[in-house]
């Protein structure tokens, strides 16, 4: 479905937006704090064992995960490298028994971290060309009873931006999301919720898509006129308050890999 993302388009925003991502994501804030939550709901141990983070970007879930989490090894990556400091600061002083940081795209990468207690990601899942055999790969990795917790985002996420014509990632369904367990896992959880966000101005949802780095899809470039054309569209259209809405439909997911 997501044949058509170009990955290095999507690692250059991503890398670009590092720095400026922690600060200004509260969305996908809220989303990490949402799978720490389903995470312990699921019955999980303060000690976790072997865990797996794709897509760990500036490290906000996993600064999350072991402030009240530890484990014998954690495995981290990410599709821009750079982020490899970013984890390291986030694990400085906590209880991770080893560190390893596996950069690039984890659907090239081979093998993937082996007898998995937990793999966890969040707000990735979008951004993947083949997420059912990621998701068979991960299975044929996790221990008998282990976890899968991931968020990812629905159909109504950023309408605002397809409603005006612009490039929008082509969001799955739930239906389409819950079958990634496939016949290996069992749906423990799968929530979904609609939040929405208001700003000043359409160039304050312009910045803040760029300073997050979730504008990978397109790389077309406005004239000035095309630019001037979308703001107005947008305030005429998405109205909120003194300024504009945009919304997230953020998905939330855990899985447990079959015992047989």
């Amino acid at each position: 479905m997501s044949a058509g993302i170009d990955k290095q388009l999507v690692r250059r925003r991503f890398r670009r937006a590092l720095p400026t991502y922690a600060r200004h994501a509260e969305v996908q804030r809220r989303m990490a704090a949402r799978l720490v939550a389903m995470l312990e709901s699921a019955g999980a141990s303060s000690h976790l064992g072997r865990v797996f983070e794709f897509g760990c970007g500036s490290a906000m879930l996993t600064a999350m995960l072991f402030e009240s989490h530890s484990a014998e090894a954690f495995f981290a990556n990410d599709l821009v490298a750079e982020s490899r400091a970013f984890v390291e600061e986030a694990v400085a002083g906590r209880n991770v028994g080893r560190l390893e940081f596996l950069p690039g795209d984890v659907e090239k990468l081979d093998p993937l971290p082996d007898r998995l207690d937990l793999a966890l990601s969040n707000a990735t899942l979008q951004w993947l060309h083949e997420p059912a055999r990621l998701f068979e790969r991960l299975a044929a990795s996790m221990k008998p009873g282990g976890l899968t917790i991931f968020s990812t985002f629905g159909a109504e996420n950023m309408r605002e931006i397809a409603t005006l014509g612009e490039a929008a990632l082509p969001y799955r369904s739930l239906g389409d999301i819950a079958a990634l367990a496939g016949t290996a896992f069992e749906v423990v959880a799968i929530e979904e919720e609609i939040v929405r966000q208001e700003f000043d101005a359409p160039e304050a949802v312009l910045r803040h898509i760029r300073q997050t780095g979730v504008n990978g899809v397109s790389s077309c470039a406005w004239t000035r006129s095309q630019y001037l054309d979308f703001l107005r569209r947008y305030r005429a259209a998405f109205p909120a308050g003194e300024g504009v809405a945009l919304t997230w439909h953020p998905v939330y997911c855990c899985f447990r890999r079959k015992t047989s």
